[in-house]
């Protein structure tokens, strides 16, 4: 074992190497605070950093949470009111972000340059450490007490505040109703009990006192981990973590520590509400639940063991407990927490149904219950526990990085056992455990001992019965009114005048422009002067054209069949975003669908298909379109992976009608879950949605239009001639798709490239010749001004322009145009002044199409105004040259942001089929270099005009008459 270099201010504890991962864990520990510091050493320049401490909140008012916030509002080193979203825009950052957790908050960031990743390192230290924390930001981000009418006394009083916008927008899901009701259940007496976001009606009882006191007993280098992953050195790091903080402090002996939780003597039952506004209790829109609190997540093997568990019960519709939730009368779907919880100290495990009644409760707990006895009994197949096994080798493998970069995803897994006591290093390297975990597998009643011990002997059950309820919004809204009616009887005269100077502090203080120099930048001399591309080679397979990419997979290899789209009727258009979501889930083959699960489980990774439709690069009017069928696998199940595809894509069978009607139901539950989420995107779709063909049928196949569409079949279907047509018209497309001319796509690795192109011989062959009609969009153009109205505590608001495609020479000025405005404007107006979660503008050269949108918004018609206020901004105000050229940095970051070199390939792949070549990506790039204030100016004036203005904004009910005095159409969700 080679002993890691390290600073001489921390000590070397172990070096382990873990051969699966390609990597070294270097583990070291600081000398004065005893902190550890755990190196992931790899070959790669995505070099990331994080820093995690323990944060155990007693309550749930939030404080961990807007600690998080008002930490990240200027420090010791960088007295400026916002230097995170400052250097987001003074970076070439991969990513920067901070979150909390139930137990834990971290601040991590990655990026690909060291003089950015060194900048960057600076901030983050002295933010954590060394912050502000002041008053008014505290105010600003956390809550506070205004007037409504700012300066006028006799006004009502109301609370603003980020994140108490913020967990108002998140407490409108549903799905984050459950899981907070549900862990407050399962963990009656220590954190977990606790809402560490905070709850809304709770966050005002939160002092600034409170806030300081938090900071001061968590944010010590004795209670922090420190983590980094790259090829940059142990020791450079940890000399930059001495100079820059640890060098003033010692070490504190912090009791920061989460005890075992109390175990119930019996199985609990509660019944808890929910907000649906214009659904009576008894709908069927019932949650019901079923969890269990297991062992500690910190024993790798029992980890593994629990995850085991809770893949074979549930991981696919073969899996027992799944069939059951998913076939039953009921409920429409397996509830959305349905499976292992490892994060906390101990685990938690769940399963139940969504669209169910209050009266099932004791029904869906005996269904389960009955399930699990039946396990007990007889055990499962030994080939389902090989594909559970297999599928736990599969993600310990693959390399990710295409949403969080790949080292931030190592580190989050390792972090929960190092918060918690465990070894990370353990949890990064689980072949060994894994290999244990196999044999004990061989042991006949291994899985039925599990049953009997870990739940159906457990006393410590909570079943959750979760109802709607059309009046609770209207109750916390007057429970708020006359607690501030209440407060505000008690103010005295000098205290409202208190209450009117900070708001007038405040406004004052956003309002003020810092001077950025203070932080440290990067500029246009330090942006790499190329754009790598990942190389292919042309193949073809049995005259099928086929485009193979060499790369680091680590033992997988990715598959993607992709298909020329044709032409489809109105009717068939309309299935197709659900056919690609069917096609997979369903029996193929020969094959029912349980089989066709269980075939999916043991060969592959994952199984998906999706509609990809993309405007021209010179005119928004014309697209391109493919059907994509995508697998992936070890290498070893290469040649059975290539068999599912093929029997899935040419045999998909549609005559299990009740599994189609489970799937739509399932479908349609999650389109729903997921508005209060995605609401901006949902909003913006919208306001574009008759601007060009692609965007007019996104908005009808997975927008808002297409939801609405989706809950009228979901609903239709209910009739058994229905779905039996349904049916039919799925098979029709898959039919018309064989038909269709098609290519595939292989990354691997280089050394296997023989062996996949030689399965795939054996398994594909040429589409027929036939001519087909290219996929057209009918689609009528015209203006847009909508209010969709859902069950929210907070608004989405869009606003979006026709403009052009990429290829125009104004593309480049609009791509910056959009952060340049949501810097300089939107980001102080919507989030600091206005108090949503987030703002700010987006243009999309696919669609030709410019946007505006607010995310988890309390306001609304001020903040349309604060969208046409930020264009007289723009061409009224001078605008330093720094401001340019932070917004080309945002643009050009974005475009260099990388992948899994998987990841890296199909979009390399996908831009090319789209007509995104390297060469017309480079061409973007430098024209982005090489844009000019006036140049923004000129596109404002020629496109972002009023008459060009379109407006789709998602709310609630109690916004309803002042979108009509808008002049808006409503549209009922």
């Amino acid at each position: 074992m080679s002993k890691g270099q390290a600073y001489p201010s921390f000590e070397w504890v172990r070096s382990e190497p873990i051969k699966s991962l390609n990597l070294v864990v270097e583990e070291y520990r600081h000398r004065a605070t005893g902190a550890p510091h755990y190196h992931l050493a790899a070959q790669d320049s995505n070099n990331v950093f994080m820093v995690a401490l323990r944060t155990i909140p007693q309550d749930s008012t939030g404080v961990a949470h807007i600690l998080e916030h008002t930490t990240l509002c200027g420090s010791e080193r960088y007295p400026v009111r916002d230097p995170f979203f400052m250097m987001t825009r003074r970076s070439l950052n991969t990513f920067m972000n901070a979150f909390t957790s139930s137990d834990w908050t971290a601040y991590p960031f990655a990026s690909q340059n060291k003089k950015d990743f060194d900048n960057l390192l600076q901030v983050y230290l002295d933010a954590v450490f060394f912050p502000k924390l002041d008053p008014l930001d505290f105010a600003q981000e956390g809550h506070r007490l205004e007037f409504a009418e700012t300066e006028n006394t006799n006004s009502p009083l109301v609370y603003k505040g980020v994140v108490y916008n913020e967990m108002k927008g998140a407490m409108s899901s549903p799905t984050r109703v459950l899981w907070q009701s549900l862990t407050e259940k399962i963990f009656p007496t220590i954190t977990y009990h606790h809402n560490s976001g905070g709850e809304p009606e709770k966050i005002p009882d939160l002092t600034y006192e409170q806030l300081k006191a938090f900071h001061a007993a968590h944010y010590h280098p004795s209670n922090a981990i420190f983590m980094t992953f790259g090829d940059a050195p142990a020791h450079e790091h940890q000399e930059r973590f001495e100079r820059l903080a640890l060098h003033r402090f010692k070490r504190q002996r912090l009791d920061i520590t989460i005890p075992d939780e109390q175990r119930y003597a019996a199985p609990q039952a509660h019944v808890e509400y929910y907000a649906l506004e214009g659904q009576p209790r008894d709908a069927e829109k019932t949650y019901i639940s079923l969890s269990w609190l297991l062992g500690k997540s910190t024993d790798l093997e029992t980890m593994l063991t629990a995850n085991l568990l809770s893949d074979v019960l549930l991981d696919n519709s073969a899996s027992p407990l799944r069939h059951a939730l998913e076939t039953t009368d009921l409920g429409s779907a397996p509830s959305p927490i349905c499976g292992l919880e490892d994060s906390n100290r101990e685990m938690v495990f769940s399963c139940g149904v969504e669209g169910s009644r209050p009266e099932h409760g004791q029904a869906v707990e005996d269904l389960i219950l009955g399930v699990l006895r039946e396990i007990a009994d007889q055990g499962v197949p030994r080939e389902m526990l090989d594909s559970m096994l297999h599928q736990l080798e599969l993600s310990q493998r693959e390399i990710g990085g295409d949403h969080y970069p790949y080292g931030l995803q190592l580190m989050l897994n390792a972090l929960s056992p190092a918060i918690h006591g465990g070894d990370p290093v353990a949890q990064l390297d689980i072949d060994r455990a894994l290999e244990r975990l196999r044999r004990r597998c061989e042991q006949p009643d291994f899985i039925q001992s599990l049953v009997k011990e870990w739940l159906l002997e457990n006393p410590h059950r909570v079943r959750l019965t979760l109802v709607p309820d059309a009046q609770i919004n209207q109750r916390k809204e007057a429970e708020t009114a006359a607690r501030l009616a209440a407060i505000k009887a008690r103010l005295s005269e000098e205290e409202k005048r208190q209450i009117v100077r900070q708001a007038l502090q405040l406004k004052e203080r956003q309002n003020r422009k810092d001077d950025p120099e203070i932080l440290p930048k990067v500029g246009l001399s330090d942006i790499p002067p190329d754009l790598l591309i990942p190389e292919s080679t042309a193949r073809s397979v049995r005259n099928i054209p086929a485009t193979w990419y060499a790369a680091g997979t680590n033992g997988l290899v990715y598959q993607q069949l992709i298909v020329d789209l044709p032409d489809f009727d109105d009717e068939l258009r309309q299935l197709l975003p659900l056919y690609a979501d069917i096609m997979s889930e369903v029996g193929s083959g020969g094959r029912d669908y349980l089989a066709t699960q269980a075939q999916q489980a043991a060969v592959t990774g994952s199984m998906n298909a999706n509609v990809s439709i993309r405007g021209a690069t010179d005119d928004p009017q014309k697209f391109r379109s493919y059907f994509v069928l995508s697998s992936k696998a070890l290498v070893r199940n290469q040649a059975a992976m290539s068999t599912l595809m093929q029997e899935t894509f040419e045999s998909a069978r549609f005559d299990e009608l009740p599994r189609l009607r489970e799937l739509i139901a399932q479908i349609r539950f999650h389109a729903e879950q997921g508005v209060t989420d995605q609401g901006h995107s949902l909003a913006m779709l919208a306001a574009s949605s008759r601007m060009s063909p692609t965007t007019a049928l996104h908005h009808q196949w997975e927008g808002l239009e297409g939801i609405k569409r989706l809950k009228a079949l979901d609903d239709a279907l209910e009739n058994d001639e229905a779905l039996s047509e349904f049916g039919a018209k799925l098979a029709r497309i898959r039919d018309i798709l064989i038909q269709a001319p098609r290519q595939l796509l292989v990354i691997g690795e280089a050394a296997h490239h023989e062996r996949y192109f030689g399965a795939l011989e054996q398994h594909w062959h040429p589409a027929p010749t036939t001519t087909l009609t290219p996929f057209r969009v009918p689609y009528q153009p015209g203006a847009v001004k909508e209010a969709w109205i859902t069950s929210t505590q907070v608004n989405f608001c869009a606003k979006a322009y026709p403009t052009v495609a990429a290829d125009h020479p104004d593309s480049p000025a609009l791509m910056v145009l959009a952060p340049f405005l949501r810097n300089g404007f939107l980001h102080r107006a919507i989030r600091e002044q206005g108090g949503a979660y987030g703002g700010g503008a987006t243009y999309d050269g696919s669609s030709g199409s410019f946007r505006f949108y607010s995310y988890r918004d309390p306001r609304l018609t001020e903040t349309l105004a604060d969208f046409d206020q930020s264009l007289t901004w723009l061409l009224t105000e001078d605008h330093p040259a720094h401001t340019l050229e932070e917004a080309i940095l945002g643009v050009i970051a974005r475009i260099d942001h990388p992948a899994s070199p998987a990841g890296e390939a199909k979009s390399a792949f996908h831009n090319n089929l789209h007509g995104r070549t390297p060469q017309q990506r480079r061409a973007y790039r430098s024209r982005v270099l090489h844009v000019t204030l006036d140049d923004l100016r000129r596109a404002c004036k020629q496109y972002l005009t009023a008459d060009q203005e379109n407006i789709a904004v998602v709310c609630g009910d109690k916004a309803k008459e002042q979108m009509q005095g808008l002049g808006l159409e409503i549209k009922q969700l």
